[in-house]
This record gives C-alpha cells, sequence and structure tokens, in this order.
C-alpha cells in the first residue's frame, strides 16, 4: 500500500457523523425534538471543561452533580449541576460584594 492510497483513505474515513443532533443523536427519533434540543443544551454544558479559578487553566471538568474538579491543580469547587456556576450564584455573589462595599463606605 503506497503513501499516497493511505492519504485518499484517511480522508475518506473521516466523515462528519451528524449535522444537527450531536450529542442526543444516541436517542435517535425517540422522545420529541423539543426535549432533544434541551438535553443536548444540558450535555453540551457539562460535559464542557471550564477555567478554573485557582491555576487559570481550562481543565475544570464535572465529577458529579454539582461536584467539578480541576484536573491541573488538584482543587474541588462545588458548582451547579450542569454548568459550574449558576446564574444564581453569581447574583448571590455580586449581592454579597455590594454589601461589603456599602458597610465599608
Amino acid at each position: 500500500i503506497n503513501a499516497e492510497y493511505m492519504g485518499l483513505f484517511s480522508l475518506v474515513g473521516m466523515v462528519k457523523r451528524t449535522k444537527k443532533v450531536g450529542v442526543t443523536g444516541k436517542y435517535g427519533t425517540r422522545y420529541g425534538s423539543s426535549l432533544r434540543k434541551q438535553v443536548k443544551k444540558m450535555e453540551i454544558t457539562q460535559h464542557a471543561k471550564y477555567q478554573c479559578t485557582f491555576c487559570g487553566k481550562d481543565s475544570v471538568k464535572r465529577q458529579a452533580v454539582g461536584i467539578w474538579g480541576c484536573r491541573s491543580c488538584g482543587k474541588v469547587l462545588a458548582g451547579g449541576a450542569w454548568v459550574m456556576s449558576t446564574t444564581t450564584a453569581a447574583t448571590i455573589r455580586s449581592t454579597i460584594r455590594r454589601l461589603r462595599e456599602m458597610k465599608e463606605v
């Protein structure tokens, strides 16, 4: 087998499998499109890598529901079930910061 044939074979072998469904392709035609779209959004966010607030690397991954761990520095963080930082947590952080600033003045 020559190198030119192997190059052509590798180009043919790399085919994009899904156009729209992505990670929810495993569900096939079951459960309805609206539910599959919601699940797709959740699964993409839960499997994504997030930036570590301690070391700054994109190496924080979900270990279990609400538990996020940095694979670089080994820190374990508490967060949301599907995303590392929830919108409620961000609101509470900003409220606490605002109250601290009011207390200092």
